[in-house]
């Protein structure tokens, strides 16, 4: 059963995943000699899916599908299958955000704050270690299997594509019971351990391989994709005051004017009202500008047709000296080294 995800200040809606995943799901269907058009009728879904953020998918209409997947082509690892026809255009912007990554660090830190763009069913958090960097996911309502299959097999063999064909995590961790047939199709996918009935699905990646570069990285078409990531989730769930903060703060930065009453103006409540329902979600208006200009600070460094200068008035800075202490805090290094190519320290 699928439980209803809330968030904060907002009514009870369940959760919904982009219609993307749909014409992923009509591929492996067709791939594995099914007519997809008769499975979608007689689930009930929609056949004008797209890939646009706003065409959604309920996640028990999802669910639904899935299991009419897996009875009609007798394939218990029906999702693992779905995962290999997932493209990058399916997650829209996201996905294209994703494929002109820097480097995996990006990769993730991207899934992290956009992945509710492809589906509203879970939180994910990326945490590192000295030998490690984890995708961890926090299930916000019951998932099928099959949903959990597909998505790790995405992210698995998308960086793969982006960086190196023999790329292996280190380990995965799946919430579902193994399927009684075995694990021998899910290490043959991953090339890497793989553990089932765990507390939270989690992907570990090797720590060394993290800050190597991407072959689609291209700063400015991350920065563009983030931009339109940030309009969709505001447009998206309209209810969640942080989302559509970010959004206006992203807006109002390069005009050197984003202040706390600016912004609660253009979300029609006083700043008072904004204070207070940011703080009912652990944040402030300060931490939120802080954390917004840091997600946008390296996309625009590694952009050399950007002076230094250029990219303090787009973040929204007095001058460059202001802007030079703040990129040294965030990230360890001056913007001029970080473009010379000093790692960023860790976060």
């Amino acid at each position: 059963m699928n439980l209803p995800l809330r968030l904060p200040g907002s009514p009870a809606q369940e959760p919904t995943t982009i219609g993307g995943y749909v014409l992923a799901i009509s591929k492996a269907l067709q791939a594995s000699g099914v007519d997809s058009t008769r499975v979608l009728k007689a689930v009930g879904v929609p056949l004008t899916m797209t890939n646009d953020p706003l065409s959604r998918l309920p996640v028990s209409t999802l669910t639904r599908l899935f299991r009419a997947c897996v009875d009609v082509t007798g394939n218990p690892y029906f999702g693992l299958t779905v995962g290999r026809f997932i493209h990058i255009s399916n997650l829209h912007a996201l996905g294209y955000a994703l494929a002109a990554s820097a480097d995996l660090m990006e990769f993730c830190q991207r899934l992290e704050r956009y992945f509710r763009l492809a589906s509203q069913t879970c939180e994910i958090k990326v945490v590192e270690s000295d030998h490690a960097l984890s995708l961890h996911v926090r299930l916000l309502v019951d998932v099928c299997a099959e949903t959990e299959d597909a998505f790790f097999t995405f992210i698995v063999l998308a960086m793969r594509q982006l960086y190196r064909p023999d790329f292996n995590p280190l380990r995965v961790a799946l919430s579902h019971p193994q399927p009684g047939e075995g694990a021998a199709p899910y290490e043959a996918l991953f090339r890497a351990p793989v553990s089932f009935g765990q507390p939270g699905p989690m992907v570990a990646l090797p720590k060394a391989d993290v800050h190597n570069p991407l072959i689609g990285a291209c700063a400015e078409l991350a920065q563009l994709n983030d931009n339109l990531s940030n309009t969709y989730l505001a447009r998206l769930e309209k209810g969640d005051v942080v989302t559509r903060a970010r959004q206006k703060i992203i807006e109002f930065l390069p005009n050197g004017s984003c202040t706390r009453d600016k912004v609660a103006s253009a979300l029609a409540m006083s700043p008072t009202t904004l204070q207070f329902k940011l703080a009912e979600r652990e944040t402030s208006f300060h931490d939120l500008l802080d954390a917004t200009r840091k997600e946008l600070s390296t996309g625009y460094v590694r952009q050399s047709a950007l002076s230094i200068t250029e990219i303090t008035f787009l973040l929204g800075f007095s001058d460059t000296s202001n802007f030079t202490r703040a990129f040294k805090r965030w990230q360890g290094v001056s913007p001029t080294a970080f473009r010379e190519g000093a790692k960023p320290a860790s976060a």
